[in-house]
């Protein structure tokens, strides 16, 4: 499944895109990770005020038998359900990146793509030819990280481009 909408373009955000041209004289492209998360809105609007480029903000999808993984009577009833939710879930994800881009007044393509988060995002840097993938940061310790695992870590390893893990700062009391 592959959704894309396209955030509105202002001439001042098409300026600054054009002044991230790299040396070979194309726009620099940063693939953007989004979940439901703050950290990962976080690292979208900072990304958006930091770095003059090309957004792609990519959102990876669950499969609902990732989630659902049992059988029997009711199991598809159970999967339509868990679908629509992530759908409902996605949308929402959606939607908030596209607020956070206007408010930034950058241009971002915006895409959903069923999967892993790790594979959907490497997938979409190398698929949009980016130069940066950034993904926000949980902060996990290493006891967490190695029992949830970690997408920023995967990608870190595995992405075809550099990557930028973007960490919110710690709060000051």
């Amino acid at each position: 499944m592959a959704e894309a909408k396209i955030a509105p373009v202002s001439a001042a955000a098409a300026a600054v895109a054009e002044d991230g041209a790299g040396e070979r004289g194309k726009k620099t492209v940063v693939v953007v990770g989004v979940d439901d998360s703050e950290h990962s809105y976080y690292a979208l609007e900072w990304t958006a005020r930091h770095v003059a480029a090309e957004l792609v903000v990519v959102h990876a999808k669950p499969s609902p038998s990732s989630v659902v993984s049992f059988g029997g009577p009711g199991a598809g009833e159970a999967m339509r359900c868990v679908d629509a939710d992530l759908r409902r879930l996605a949308e929402a994800v959606v939607e908030r990146a596209r607020r956070v881009c206007i408010a930034n007044k950058v241009h971002a393509l915006i895409e959903v793509i069923e999967g892993e988060p790790r594979y959907v995002l490497c997938n979409a840097a190398e698929k949009h030819g980016a130069d940066i993938l950034a993904v926000g940061s949980h902060g996990y310790g290493a006891i967490k990280r190695a029992l949830l695992g970690s997408v920023s870590d995967y990608c870190a390893h595995h992405a075809p481009c550099s990557v930028m893990i973007v960490k919110r700062p710690k709060s000051k009391q």
